[in-house]
């Protein structure tokens, strides 16, 4: 693709582009933020009550489910900015 490719957007459509970027990545970090501390770290002790594999959940959500859940998290934010560049012409 080349630049003669790709229209030029305007202030408020980049404003908007920009809104929603933001928004996903915003989102995103709270799942982050809910799984890495809150999972892993502040609700281990009651999370070890429950058995995942044969282990606790607590200590697999900090060793297991975290490093999964941040994989997804890089999966769902590709896909989202793919749609988002489509739905604002920013890619075709």
């Amino acid at each position: 693709m080349s630049d003669s490719d790709l229209e030029p957007i305007g202030k408020d459509k980049r404003l908007a582009y920009w809104r929603a970027n933001t928004a996903l990545i915003r989102n995103l970090l709270i799942v982050w933020a809910l799984v890495s501390l809150v999972f892993s770290i502040l609700l281990v002790e009651p999370l070890n009550a429950l058995r995942l594999g044969g282990l606790p959940l607590g200590f697999w959500m900090a060793q297991q489910g975290s490093i999964l859940t941040f994989v997804v998290l890089i999966f769902i934010y590709a896909i989202q900015m793919d749609k988002l560049d489509r739905k604002y012409g920013i890619r075709n």
